[in-house]
């Protein structure tokens, strides 16, 4: 089970840092050459739209590579992860599998308690 949520920890993390390349790109793009009615118009909330490009898919990456070892850690990480990227970039074609990708490794982590290693976390 920890290498399962390691695995999808970091695969999480690099399609989540794509995702967060173009939403941080696009609002930078609407900042510098203003909105375009009815084409390229500014998002509600632009700070979140940014932190959320940056820590997301740094916390899924580190929640993975946590996972082998603190898999409690490196699992509540990337459940935190899923929830962050869900608030702010919201479930469609381009977000759903970071999403499902951190939280179904976040849940494996958590569950990885006991049977793994005799160093269970619970």
């Amino acid at each position: 089970m920890r290498n399962a949520a390691l695995v999808l920890g970091v695969i999480a993390g690099v399609i989540g840092m794509i995702v967060g390349f173009f939403n941080y790109g696009y609002t930078a793009a609407v900042d510098h050459f203003g909105e375009i009615e009815g084409l390229a118009e500014q998002l509600s909330n632009v700070e979140m739209i940014r932190l959320t490009s940056i820590f997301a898919p740094l916390l899924a990456i580190v929640g993975g590579a946590m996972a082998r070892s603190r898999a409690l850690w490196g699992g509540g990480l990337m459940l935190l992860s899923a929830g962050l990227m869900y608030m702010g970039f919201g479930f469609g074609v381009f977000t759903m599998f970071p999403i499902v990708f951190a939280a179904t490794g976040g849940i494996l982590g958590i569950a990885a308690g006991k049977p793994d290693e005799p160093k269970a976390h619970f």
